[in-house]
Formats: structure tokens, sequence, C-alpha cells
């Protein structure tokens, strides 16, 4: 209805090219125009100057000969007074700029080893924008940002680096792990001495308590019974402390002990073998 009254209408972000008798006229921005097609006016096209996304995949490799599928994100738009050259000299743009990062890609990456290419994406992108600055600008495109959204290696070789990576922490791993038995080892060895030579003291001190208080058992037996000798005395205190042996052993429930001959005659036998030590002791002194 528009055209029949000679108007046309431009909507917002959008710019129009009108041309007489099939020759570019000049670009009708936002808003009502007139349109006089019986002069030779006529409405070519509309071109929007709003920023459009082209998302692009391209396989290549890499310098240690690994295949990937580099996805590029290029974001760009037309500009407003370089209209005509945007709508008269490309046909297609967005085969235009796929084919310009296809080149940059596969130029760049087969430089960079897996590694790098993945450290390196923003030098991959600032070279694929500055080639395609270089070239758009002349179509009257502008290039706002390239971005390398995705590096994606072969599934294999995903599978292969997910490993070794793996394999590095295990690694780690199992030397913390046997840095810590090591440390748990010393530390036990060390209480165990120490342990050991508590022990050690406790025993010492008690077979000295045993000995004064012996000691000072027949001094003082002796004194208090008169005719009874020092042989006596040690004959009833081994008695003595036979009968507490054989009271603790039968107390225990589970006790562990080894049986040798015994009876109250046997610690007579074991007096005189101490008493005969002593006595060649003293001899040989």
């Amino acid at each position: 209805m528009g055209n029949l009254f000679c108007c046309v209408q431009v909507d917002q972000s959008t710019v129009a090219i009108k041309e007489r008798f099939g020759k570019f006229d000049e670009v009708l921005q936002p808003g009502c125009h007139c349109l006089p097609w019986c002069l030779g006016s006529q409405l070519a096209g509309h071109l929007t100057l709003r920023l459009q996304q082209l998302d692009v995949k391209c396989e290549t490799k890499t310098k240690d000969n690994v295949f990937v599928n580099v996805v590029a994100s290029i974001q760009y738009r037309a500009l407003a007074d370089k209209a005509s050259d945007a709508f008269y000299k490309l046909s297609n743009t967005r085969t235009q700029i796929q084919a310009y990062v296809f080149d940059v890609i596969r130029a760049s990456v087969p430089k960079l080893n897996l590694d790098d290419a993945f450290e390196q994406k923003n030098d991959i992108a600032k070279a694929v924008e500055d080639e395609l600055e270089k070239a758009m600008s002349a179509y009257g495109y502008e290039i706002v940002q390239t971005l390398i959204i995705d590096i994606e290696p072969d599934e294999h070789v995903k599978r292969a680096m997910n490993e070794i990576n793996a394999a590095a922490r295990m690694r780690v791993a199992a030397n913390e792990k046997a840095e810590a038995e090591k440390i748990l080892q010393i530390k036990r060895a060390e209480g165990e001495a120490e342990s050991k030579y508590l022990s050690g003291l406790g025993i010492a001190r008690q077979r000295q308590a045993i000995v004064d208080g012996l000691r000072d058992s027949v001094l003082g037996f002796s004194v208090n019974v008169p005719g009874t000798t020092a042989k006596d005395v040690m004959d009833m205190v081994l008695v003595t402390q036979y009968f507490d042996t054989m009271k603790e052993i039968g107390a225990a429930s589970k006790s562990s002990a080894v049986f040798i001959p015994h009876g109250p005659g046997a610690v007579r036998d074991v007096a005189t073998q101490i008493r005969d030590g002593l006595l060649q002791g003293s001899s040989h002194q």
C-alpha cells in the first residue's frame, strides 16, 4: 500500500537502498520516505545495522600433528556511512567472512603445538580480527570482536591427555602418601624408643626398690628374731614371693606363663643356687 502512494517505511537500526532507473541513488535512513516510482525510483533492498554474530568451525592440525576443531565467533556489523558498499559489493557476507577465518586459522594453528594453541587463543583471535578488519572494511563492514570460543582435539587425543593428567596427579599423590608413611614410621620409632627407655628405667627402679626392701627386711628380721641367720630370712622371703607369684598366675583368666619344675622344695634349691653364685663371685674377688 505504501508503494501505491509512493511512500516507504524504514525501520529502526535499518537503512534502505534507493535506486533510480536501476542506478544507486541514495541511502534512506529510518523513517518514512517518498518514493515516486513514476519517476523511476524504486527500493532495491534493506540493510540491517545491528550487530551480527557468525560462528565458524574450522578443522586444522597443530605442529605436533594433532587434528583440532577451532570454533571462532565473529561479531560484525555494516557501517551506516558505507551502506552502499555493504549492499552492492558483497553478495554473501557470511561466506566471505568464513573464508577469511579459515585462511587465518589454518595459517596460524599449524605453527603451534597443541598446548601452545590453548595458551595462545587470544593471539589467534587477534590475527583473525586483524585480517578480517583489513579485508572487510573495504566492503563497508566493521569487525567488532573476534573470539576463539573452543579448541576441540580429537576424542582419542582428549582421552590420552586426561590419562596423562590423571597419571601425573596419581604420581604426586603417591609421593605425598609415601612421605606421610615415612613420617609416621619415624614418629612411631621415636615413640617406641622413648617407651622402651622409660620402661627400662622403670624396671631398673623397681628392681632397686625390691633389693632395698629385701635388704631392710633381712636386717630387720635378724635383729628382731634372735637366733636367725640371713640365710633363713632369705629362704622365707623367697618362699613368700613364690606363693605371691603363683597367686597372681592363678588369678589371671588369660595368663601366658612358662612352667618350670616347681614346688616348695624347689625354693630351697633356687636359694642354694643364688647363694652359691654369690659365694663364687666373692671368692674370685
